[in-house]
């Protein structure tokens, strides 16, 4: 089974055009609002604060708006979604829209990201469902991703030269518009997964406490989330490290876009050319010692070797086409939704508090030093849920290829614990 035989699945294609067009709204809307609040402010702070506040508000949106995802029809969720996204970016592109209004429009893009990201999760899993075919689906949701690190800002810099940057959040609106057409009349109308009534905010945070208490989930979600934490410090502080070489700006583009290139290339090779089992098998591996890579830099390398380690490292998140079929075979079906709305609220988090720790350790450590020091630290703490996670799937009769202890066949999952009080994103 491969890619292509996800993309027969033709409700999947529909997903991943508006996919596409949405994430293209998102890349063009960073760079222009950066762009627009520094030409309206000259304020390198303000500037820097319109692109941070599309991460920073993603824990609120994904803890006290999660239920949206199980309370709600799915369709009508990420359309709506796409449809609010697209309001924002109207009132932004409007000539009299005020500095602070810009900034509080980011924020509320930013809110409903995470439940946009995790209603599609949800929702792959009920079109492909939770076999091999969602584990390459949204392999290929995560490929698209990682390549518009590497393509889109480039592109939205290009259009930059051509329109303003009000103009290019017209252009954002447009795509916003065109992805919620896509998921209205590509994918099926489905109920919601769960009738529970009450107070939004208690049901969503009922559903994060489900998933933080369980065991299983837990070591999971830690696993799924802790790598990328530490795999941003090099990329956090590609400028730094190019000055503490005297490199030119070239090399900072290569030290950035390294990383984004080992994922791509490695889960493609993982998700077409080794089976289930053998995915499987590798997982714990992978996801255990990605980051030892970067404790190369403990001898200051040169620009070349920095961007080979690097691209190791990204190599080792083909950790997650494992990772991610034990994650949903331990959700039940009613918590899906808001299972993964939390997991990419934290997984963008997360990410956001190692950009902050790196530069602060920078500050006092020299760029090396402190990159080599996420690459020991982080490597101990992922080999310890490593351990984890193998102690709560492993056992007679559960656990995931290649780590049960009785023979299974090739296509086997580890049968998710349906019954318990028991989450990952793009």
């Amino acid at each position: 089974m491969g890619y292509r035989e996800v993309f027969r699945v033709r409700e999947f294609r529909w997903v991943f055009m508006a996919h596409l067009f949405s994430l293209l709204g998102v890349v063009v809307s960073e760079i222009a609002l950066t762009v627009l609040v520094y030409r309206l402010t000259g304020s390198p702070f303000l500037s820097a604060l319109a692109f941070a506040l599309g991460m920073l508000p993603y824990v609120i949106g994904g803890t006290l708006l999660a239920g949206i995802a199980d309370r709600y029809p799915a369709r009508r969720v990420l359309v709506s979604c796409d449809l609010v996204c697209a309001g924002c970016a109207a009132l932004m592109a409007l000539p009299a829209t005020p500095v602070v209004a810009l900034l509080a429009l980011r924020c509320a893009i930013a809110m409903v990201a995470p439940v946009f990201s995790g209603t599609r999760m949800a929702t792959l899993v009920d079109i492909l469902g939770e076999g091999e075919l969602f584990v390459l689906g949204r392999s290929l949701l995560r490929i698209v991703s990682q390549s518009a690190v590497l393509a889109g800002f480039g592109i939205g810099g290009v259009l930059l030269t051509v329109v303003s940057p009000r103009g290019a959040l017209v252009i954002t609106l447009g795509t916003f518009l065109l992805s919620a057409l896509l998921l209205r009349a590509g994918t099926k109308r489905r109920p919601a997964r769960s009738g529970e009534g009450g107070s939004l905010a208690r049901y969503s945070l009922g559903g994060v406490r489900t998933v933080l208490a369980d065991r299983r989930m837990r070591a999971l979600l830690l696993f799924l989330w802790v790598p990328p934490m530490f795999v941003v410090v090099p990329e956090a502080l590609a400028a730094a490290y190019a000055d503490q070489l005297g490199l030119s700006t070239v090399w900072v583009g290569l030290l950035m876009c390294a990383m984004p290139v080992g994922t791509v290339l490695a889960e493609l090779y993982v998700g077409s050319a080794l089976s289930p089992a053998a995915r499987a098998r590798i997982a714990l591996p992978l996801g255990a010692f990605l980051l030892l890579p970067l404790v190369g830099y403990a001898w200051v390398p040169e620009p070349g070797w920095a961007v080979a380690l690097m691209l190791l490292s990204g190599a080792g998140f083909a950790y997650t086409l494992g990772a991610d079929r034990w994650f949903v075979d331990s959700v039940p079906a009613e918590l899906r939704g808001r299972a993964m709305t939390v997991h990419t609220a934290g997984l963008m988090t997360i990410q956001g508090v190692g950009m902050a720790l790196a530069g602060a350790a920078a500050e006092v450590f020299a760029v090396s030093t402190v990159v080599a020091g996420a690459g020991v630290l982080g490597t101990t703490v992922c080999v310890l849920l490593a351990l984890e996670v193998r102690r709560v799937l492993r056992g007679p009769g559960q656990g995931p290829p290649g780590l049960r202890r009785e023979p299974v066949a090739a296509t086997a999952g580890p049968p998710g614990p349906k019954g318990e009080t028991g989450l990952t994103a793009i």
